[in-house]
């Protein structure tokens, strides 16, 4: 990639995880594929920065000190300019319970660690298709309805 290439093309990804070697490997993987990549290391942090930069996408982990994934993520879907941000749980918990519990804090997907680098990128990729297609049409939807009012 050339420096002058402008990474968030690709779009802006936050990974969120107590521990510096796994944010090492996504955020490289992760740049490399050029995305724009925000790191936090505990859930509050990382609601802090989404205030100063929405992120297209959140990698989140379940298991960490303070705020866990689990409740991260209900404060990340309980915002109205961050409900629509997918995230995708990355944990070393593998039970049926957790992955449940990363559903129903509003996740759209969970990945077990180790991680394996490619298959989040395909991941990341997947889910950020189809959020821009959602958002597509809802802005697509959005003056249709304005039309109908003022009929």
């Amino acid at each position: 990639m050339h420096p002058t290439d402008h990474p968030q093309n690709q779009g802006i990804v936050m990974i969120v995880d107590d521990v510096p070697d796994n944010l090492a490997l996504l955020s490289g993987a992760l740049d490399q594929t050029g995305y724009m990549v925000l790191v936090a290391l505990d859930g509050l942090s990382a609601l802090e920065r989404m205030q100063r930069l929405k992120p297209d996408i959140v990698l989140l982990d379940a298991m960490m000190p303070g705020l866990n994934g689990f409740d991260t993520c209900r404060r990340i879907k309980a915002q109205v300019e961050l409900e629509d941000v997918p995230v995708l749980f990355m944990t070393a918990l593998t039970e049926s319970e957790h992955v449940l519990a990363g559903f129903e804090a509003g996740g759209i997907d969970y990945v077990t660690k180790p991680i394996h680098p490619e298959q989040v990128l395909a991941r990341v990729a997947a889910h950020l298709r189809t959020a821009r297609t959602l958002q597509s049409a809802r802005q697509a939807q959005a003056p249709t309805d304005e039309k109908q009012i003022q009929a």
